[in-house]
């Protein structure tokens, strides 16, 4: 398989870059919103506006992107023209952002995933689980990155929050944080983000009730985790016909 990358001189970009040369993958080639003649792991990195321009000369297989919801919804477009599959592990969209890659979908196939690691996949059918089963429970969902991490919650989160949501009716009031006077209401879902030094990523969700608590977590002890993911998912996409497709669905299918 021949894969390019984005955002290859940030953190997740270098680890796919890493993890694509661990597994003897083609790295048809790599860009960067400010490339200066860098190179990550022997492949030279290019500016973000060659894009185009290197997707028509070296048709990868699939592009691997983990940069911001802006670039992220260019790459999708431009792939769209080119029939060329995208990954991205890019979260912070907002509604117009996924309308543009469910658009992009049309045309060619778009995977994207908040957290491409196996075992959140396995912490979603857990709280998914435990949610059902403790009805009465009050929840709380904890989740700390590194102090660079852009979003807050992280993309993880929300897809957690989405899975309880999504199976207790009264759980549907996301309470981001708690200050002065404020007891917890029924239908609450408390919501806290942490942010410090080069953390992975941790996420924590916890079931309170009937004098007992439950804690279900996953800790990411390394960013090659999710590029094991995204590659992984990336060699599935290249062989699937063009729509729009979200990880946690089609995770166990790799």
């Amino acid at each position: 398989m021949r894969v390019a990358v984005t955002g290859a001189t940030g953190r997740m970009g270098k680890t796919v870059l890493s993890v694509a040369r661990e597994r003897g993958l083609d790295v048809a080639f790599a860009v960067n919103r400010d490339a200066e003649g860098e190179h990550v792991e022997g492949v030279p990195v290019r500016p973000s506006v060659e894009f185009e321009a290197l997707l028509d000369e070296e048709r990868p297989d699939a592009v691997v992107d983990f940069t911001g919801p802006e670039a992220t919804v260019a790459y999708a477009g431009a792939c769209a023209t080119d029939g060329v599959p995208l990954v991205t592990g890019t979260t912070g969209f907002s509604e117009a952002d996924v309308a543009a890659l469910e658009e992009a979908g049309t045309e060619t196939p778009v995977l994207v995933g908040a957290n491409f690691s196996r075992g959140v996949q396995a912490l979603l059918d857990a709280v998914e689980s435990a949610v059902g089963d403790l009805p009465e429970y009050d929840v709380e969902l904890t989740e700390t990155h590194h102090n660079g991490k852009r979003d807050a919650p992280s993309g993880t989160a929300k897809v957690l929050l989405d899975r309880v949501e999504g199976t207790r009716e009264d759980a549907s009031e996301r309470v981001h944080g708690r200050e002065g006077e404020a007891p917890r209401e029924a239908g609450e879902v408390g919501v806290h983000a942490r942010r410090a030094g080069d953390i992975t990523g941790e996420h924590e969700v916890l079931l309170a009730g009937n004098h007992e608590a439950l804690e279900l977590t996953h800790r990411a002890g390394s960013r090659s985790v999710f590029a094991e993911g995204a590659l992984d998912a990336a060699a599935w996409l290249a062989e699937q016909p063009a729509d729009y497709y979200r990880f946690e669905t089609i995770a166990s299918q790799l």
